[in-house]
């Protein structure tokens, strides 16, 4: 049996044929091999991007538009905090911003001088503490109790009875609380009819801390319980259902099952609500002004108003207002940095 070059007895291929390739195939390895270290790396190049997330980009330019116009861009107005802006130069805003002196930090100096200022620092800072431990649990606590609610139906009423006060206004609101604890009230009229004397809760300052902590917590708990029980619904029945098995009781799944799962989104709002410590409420507290006096209803946010819009103080404003973003700013970053050294992601990871 003749034997060709280049070929074996065995049927085997030469060494060089298995170990050597072709120029062309390569080629071809390395060019498929670059896309895929790439994508493996988390470095897909923007020509894939594009063409694959084209659609959803288009969509959300608007938004993002609508998002630099109405909350970016006017953040370059924050430079009459620097200025002793007089709107009047001239007819064009940008054109009297230009035109106004500017005074460097003058008005942040004069802020701290400002007794009225720390007056108003104070109240926000008491109506915040007030409403972190008594309206923050609220929800929670509703979510637990609808969550424990096994008939669907009662389930649905009990939430739309919940969320309707979301959707008043605070005029309402305040109607509302008026028609009931004013001194014209339900409860006042009915105790003078019966020989007791009546009382007038809405234009009490002592108390208007806890009565517009519980306006907060009608209106708002009962739609605060939506992401809490977004979040009971991811746990699965199986962990209940195993639990119920081992004998724990109601109490002891709630705690070892229910609380861990609401733990992340806890954690989460928490921050959130820490960062906008300094913003407890405006149409709130401006309703009720003249009822308790500016003494108790003044917070940073009608203090603002009052001295830019009514007072015309357009830059001392606007110095207040940026010193309460950059503390609000620095507020998130603190929560945010315990809830990591709790275990939890907060806001952002690591």
């Amino acid at each position: 049996m003749s034997v060709t070059a280049g070929s074996r007895p065995d049927g085997a291929r030469p060494a060089a044929a298995v170990e050597e390739p072709s120029a062309a195939v390569a080629a071809a390895t390395v060019k498929e091999s670059v896309p895929r270290r790439a994508a493996k790396a988390g470095k897909v190049p923007f020509r894939v991007r594009w063409r694959r997330d084209r659609a959803l980009i288009l969509m959300t330019t608007p938004v993002i538009a609508l998002l630099l116009l109405f909350n970016y861009v006017p953040l370059l107005g924050n430079v009459v905090a620097f200025q002793e802006y007089d709107p009047y130069v001239s007819g064009n805003g940008i054109t009297a911003i230009l035109h106004s002196p500017w005074v460097g930090l003058e008005q942040f100096s004069r802020m701290l001088d400002d007794p009225l200022f720390w007056s108003a620092t104070k109240n926000t800072i008491v109506l915040f503490a007030l409403q972190l431990v008594l309206f923050f649990p609220v929800p929670i606590v509703l979510a637990l109790v609808i969550n424990s609610v096994i008939r669907p139906r009662v389930r649905a009423v009990a939430q739309a009875i919940m969320y309707l006060p979301h959707f008043f206004s605070w005029v309402l609101v305040v109607t509302v609380f008026q028609q009931i604890l004013g001194g014209a009230g339900i409860i006042a009229q009915t105790l003078e009819k019966h020989g007791w004397s009546g009382f007038d809760l809405m234009t009490d300052a002592d108390l208007f801390k806890y009565l517009v902590t519980a306006q907060a917590v009608w209106k708002d708990a009962g739609w605060g319980i939506i992401v809490f029980l977004a979040a009971l619904s991811a746990v699965s029945t199986d962990l209940y259902e195993a639990a119920a098995m081992d004998g724990a009781g109601r109490w002891r799944r709630m705690w070892h099952i229910t609380l861990p799962a609401l733990r992340p989104v806890i954690a989460l709002l928490l921050v959130l609500r820490v960062g906008d410590a300094l913003s407890v409420g405006f149409e709130q507290f401006l309703l009720q002004r003249y009822a308790v006096g500016a003494g108790a209803s003044e917070v940073l946010d009608t203090y603002v108003w009052n001295m830019g819009i009514q007072n015309g103080d357009f830059s001392y404003a606007a110095a207040v207002g940026l010193a309460k973003g950059l503390i609000g700013v620095c507020l998130v970053l603190g929560a945010n940095k315990f809830a990591h050294l709790l275990g939890e992601q907060g806001v952002y990871k690591k």
